[in-house]
């Protein structure tokens, strides 16, 4: 026989296992507060599904696996999900923006393609493939100081095509660094 929500003695008979049901939901979950919320969701369902109750059976047993089947529904969806209500964890989380690094590599590569081609092969042979100068020179078919003197004047060139200053900006800002300025040591003694 099945039962109607407006059975009062059922109605007694759940507010009755309430302290029961709190008492497991506490064993489960260790946390008073969340237990409480699992006892009102397994009331709610008993509460919405009373015709499914059949008088005569054991309505203690019933409220509990509906508990016990919430607490459980619960857990196998929080295993997959992390409490970070602050954001730091999404915060580590974040992956950098890949576009910079793709743009710096474009303007190098047109920085090298502005080289001239020895000095070009000789600062990609030693900087980039990681050969030595002595193996550099052995590729080239030149001497060891002109693989250096090309590496020097290549690096030299690409970090002024590189540069975020215009290259007249950075030499102007070079030769008045160069000028002693008035009152220096130098000024004083050429004017003795």
């Amino acid at each position: 026989m099945k039962v109607k929500a407006q059975d009062t003695s059922l109605r007694d008979d759940l507010v009755a296992a309430i302290p029961n049901m709190r008492a497991f939901a506490i064993s489960l979950c260790g946390n008073r507060d969340r237990a409480d919320d699992l006892v009102q969701e397994a009331l709610v369902k008993a509460w919405n599904h009373l015709e499914s109750f059949e008088q005569g059976t054991n309505l203690k047993a019933w409220l509990f696996t509906i508990l016990r089947n919430a607490y459980f529904s619960e857990l196998r969806k929080t295993k997959r999900e992390i409490a970070d209500s602050d954001g730091q964890f999404a915060a580590r989380q974040a992956v950098p923006a890949e576009q910079q690094g793709h743009l710096d590599l474009v303007d190098l590569n047109n920085a090298l393609a502005k080289l001239p081609a020895d000095q070009r092969e000789a600062v990609i042979l030693v900087g980039a493939e990681g050969f030595s100068y002595e193996d550099a020179a052995g590729i080239c078919g030149c001497a060891v100081g002109t693989v250096k003197s090309r590496v020097n004047r290549a690096r030299t060139k690409l970090a002024e095509l590189l540069s975020d200053e215009p290259p007249n900006e950075a030499r102007a800002d070079a030769a008045e660094d160069d000028e002693p300025q008035s009152g220096s040591r130098t000024t004083r003694i050429a004017s003795k």
